[in-house]
């Protein structure tokens, strides 16, 4: 039996920055009766904008777990960042959430990162709503805004209000749903009609009906709606004016009519997830996580299933704004914050796999910068603040070479690089700079061919090793298998191979990650007397390394898929821009006196263009831009790094410094 005893929604809000979220995160919260007074992002006073950065700056950092009730139904509500930046939070976001509500800002439409999200919903068939908000500013329009989302979103997005009025004299939506026939105002007939023509098409006795009759009644339409929002096959679209309250109420009821109450039962084996990572002051490392099955109780020992280890509940707290209750237990379904899993990471798996869903990657850090600290006595401090920050942001991928003393980070870009220093300033109380970003390159093999190594020398080891690698498709990353039998390989040391063959590739001849190829264990030999397990740690970066020497390997640069709008006057010169940046575009479409062109353009060429864009355009050019994946550079350029660590290549040397390394472990 599943032991459900309210009923409960987790709905993530996703936008582009600056469309409205936070600010209508706080109306739902004050509306619902969880805060006495509304906050505000412009003064710094609002509930999910904890961090210091994020109430200074007035854009969503971290994505933050807040919880209402609606109703009689309790929601599980998260505000996610806007900014492409923290992309990487909305992606961990996304994993956890039943239904979704996408907020499109009325004056500047669908935009670069609202797209990136609404792509990510559909391939994770996560039921969505539409919100379009910011309908009381100047150059608010509900028909051009609905009909950009029919071009760009979907074409199944349908209105379940009709805007009263804009901008000024915006008062608020008509429910369609909520109206009959002779009541629904005559400004709202279009909007209607679009609502009705929806729900007919979905069953063939309310197509008749609509025919015969001029229309559908609210309650006929209604469980065609539900159907259609939960097979995500139609998507709502609501107004409102979150900066004063209109539309918020009817948003709240929509969530509660329309998105699916999560699955999962408390009498099932223990499933769930950890999807963020926070620390308090007191009490340690906090572990948000959405439970799928099963129950968690305080002091209760939990299997951390992708660590193999069990761990100590110390407390579960519900998080309301910026306060918190203990409220002991955690049953499926729904989201809380678990205290006591000091080694908990984000996407740790607790309990079984059956039921957690898979991840959707969207963020692809294309930038690195070096940490750089003002003496030598911070060192060790803002190593241990930086790997902190990268337990509570993995995509960081905190690079540590203690040897040549640098720390690396990957970041997405300058903002969260700003972001950054001021979190180390304000919660480590370190001041440190970051050098100049530099571009994330990768390689891929140039053809195909073989890697050998014996590695038996000096004795006692013995492990040999022949792989095939291939090139493969763009964007296909590393596919591994092994043709070897057991008995020529046991299997523990064939699994071994398997662990460090990725390993091996983050690194190749020119010292960036190998990437898009196939790689084939072929031949494997051990030593009945004189293998030892680490020999194989030790053999396949230098099997691997002698392949790559053989294959050659082509260097492959990140790309950007952009959208450019500018007044038709500067267009010749942002093309000719474009063209020099080694940019790649469709036939510009003029409309209404403005251009816009769509295209590709390298991360490397481009670093500074958004900058100088407002200088071209005097202010009027808008940039939409997205990673759109990685591709082989031209030939005349050819960047190489640093290697970090011994070459495998140089293989005398390689042998001594691992098996150093590995006896003083």
């Amino acid at each position: 039996m599943n032991e459900q005893l309210q009923p409960m929604r987790n709905v993530g809000l996703f936008a582009h920055v600056d469309a409205g979220k936070t600010t209508t995160t706080e109306q739902m919260l004050f509306r619902s009766g969880q805060l006495r007074a509304l906050g505000s992002v412009d003064t710094g006073t609002t509930q999910t904008d904890s961090l210091e950065v994020e109430r200074e700056r007035g854009i969503s950092v971290r994505a933050a777990v807040t919880r209402l009730s609606w109703g009689g139904t309790d929601i599980n509500l998260v505000d996610t960042p806007g900014h492409v930046d923290f992309l990487s939070e909305v992606e961990r976001s996304l994993r956890v959430m039943d239904g979704a509500v996408l907020i499109v800002s009325a004056v500047e439409g669908v935009q670069a990162q609202t797209e990136v999200v609404w792509q990510a919903l559909r391939e994770l068939r996560i039921p969505t709503l539409i919100y379009v908000n910011k309908m009381d500013r100047i150059g608010a329009d509900a028909d051009a805004v609905l009909a950009q989302i029919r071009r760009l979103i979907s074409r199944q997005a349908v209105p379940i209000g009709a805007p009263d009025g804009v901008e000024a004299d915006f008062r608020g939506s008509a429910d369609l749903l909520g109206s009959r026939d002779d009541e629904c105002p005559l400004w709202a007939e279009t909007y209607r009609e679009q609502l009705m023509e929806a729900a007919a098409e979905r069953d063939e006795a309310a197509m008749e009906q609509y025919i015969e009759q001029g229309g559908l009644s609210a309650d006929a339409m209604l469980p065609l709606l539900i159907e259609g929002v939960h097979g995500c096959e139609l998507f709502p679209v609501l107004f409102g004016a979150s900066g004063r309250g209109i539309g918020v109420e009817a948003l709240l009821d929509a969530i509660v009519r329309f998105i699916p109450p999560p699955p999962g039962r408390v009498d099932a084996p223990l499933s769930g997830v950890v999807f963020k990572i926070d620390r308090d002051p007191a009490m340690g490392r906090i572990a948000f996580v959405r439970l799928y099955n099963g129950v968690i109780r305080n002091r209760d020992m939990v299997r951390n299933h992708t660590r193999e280890l069990e761990d100590k509940v110390t407390q579960i707290r519900r998080l309301i704004g910026q306060k918190s209750e203990d409220i002991g237990v955690l049953k499926a379904g729904d989201i809380a914050a678990v205290y006591g899993w000091n080694r908990a990471r984000i996407g740790d798996i607790i309990g079984t796999p059956d039921g957690v869903p898979g991840e959707k990657r969207l963020a692809v850090p294309l930038l690195t910068v070096q940490v750089q600290w003002r003496n030598a006595a911070e060192y060790p401090a803002v190593v241990a603040a930086c790997q902190e920050l990268a337990d509570e942001d993995p995509l960081l991928d905190l690079q540590w070479l203690p040897e040549e003393r640098e720390l690396h980070l990957k970041v997405m870009g300058q903002i969260q690089v700003e972001v950054l220093t001021h979190l180390l300033q304000s919660r480590f109380g370190l001041e440190v700079a970051f050098g100049a970003p530099s571009v994330i390159y990768k390689e891929t093999p140039a053809a195909a061919g073989e890697g050998f190594i014996a590695y038996t020398m000096p004795k006692p080891c013995w492990a040999i090793l022949r792989f095939r690698i291939e090139p493969g498709e763009r964007g296909s990353g590393l596919v591994y298998q092994s043709l070897v039998r057991g008995e020529d390989l046991l299997e523990s040391y064939q699994n071994e191979v398997a662990r460090r063959v990725p390993e091996a590739l983050q690194q190749g001849l020119r010292a960036w990650e190998v990437t898009d190829l196939r790689v084939t264990l072929v031949e494997g030999e051990h030593h009945v007397w004189h293998t030892h397990p680490l020999d194989f740690v030790i053999a396949t970066p230098m099997g691997i390394m002698n392949g790559l020497m053989n294959t050659g390997t082509k260097l492959l640069e990140p790309l950007l898929r952009f959208r450019l709008s500018v007044p038709e006057e500067y267009g010749g010169k942002l093309m000719n821009e474009l063209i020099l940046m080694r940019g790649e575009f469709d036939t510009p479409i003029v409309s209404q006196e403005r251009m816009e062109i769509e295209g590709l353009l390298p991360v490397a060429t481009s670093l500074e263009f958004p900058a100088r864009l407002g200088s071209l355009t005097k202010g009027r050019g808008t940039l939409s831009a997205f990673f759109a994946g990685y591709r082989e550079c031209p030939p005349d350029v050819d960047v190489e790094r640093p290697r970090r660590g011994v070459n495998p290549l140089d293989q005398a040397k390689y042998i001594l410094a691992v098996r150093n390394a590995l006896s003083n472990q």
